[in-house]
């Protein structure tokens, strides 16, 4: 069987790899879009439309926008000045420690790369003491990922 981490990026991916994370709650968002969260604090979330995220072409506003935290400006410019890779950024979110996915494009990353980025996303939003005990559980190959079950759903 291939390496699953080398095959293309899916949309289940996002929900699958972000669910994984530990204490990860799951908000719905206005409109029933989800939105990922580590200690109360968003790490992915899925974008309504709006009008700063657009075709160039037709003018419609983009309805697949995933949002991923990042840790600094300095991540976030290495993300979207990456030519090679999808993200991106618009006006609205100049400021902001976040890039922007179109999921239509997910599978110009692989699989590895979007954990890599989903670990990233969180890391960047949970507490020191719950990203210092994932990452020493990483080190020591121990897992902290849920194997059953979906994550912990809290609806307000």
């Amino acid at each position: 069987m291939p390496d699953e981490g080398k095959r293309p990026a899916r949309l289940a991916d996002v929900h699958e790899l972000a669910s994984a994370m530990p204490h990860v709650t799951v908000e719905e968002g206005t409109r029933g879009n989800p939105v990922y969260q580590v200690g109360s604090k968003s790490f992915v979330f899925f974008r309504t439309p709006r009008p700063d995220a657009f075709d160039p072409e037709t003018g419609e506003r983009y309805t697949d926008v995933i949002v991923f935290w990042v840790d600094s400006e300095g991540d976030k410019q290495a993300l979207i000045q990456d030519t090679k890779k999808p993200f991106f950024t618009t006006k609205h979110f100049d400021g902001h420690p976040s890039v922007l996915l179109r999921a239509s494009r997910l599978g110009e990353l692989t699989r590895a790369e979007l954990a890599e980025v989903v670990q990233d996303a969180w890391l960047a939003q949970a507490s020191s003491r719950r990203a210092e005990a994932w990452l020493n559980s990483q080190r020591d190959g121990s897992s902290t990922e849920h194997s059953a079950g979906p994550p912990r759903n809290t609806v307000r």
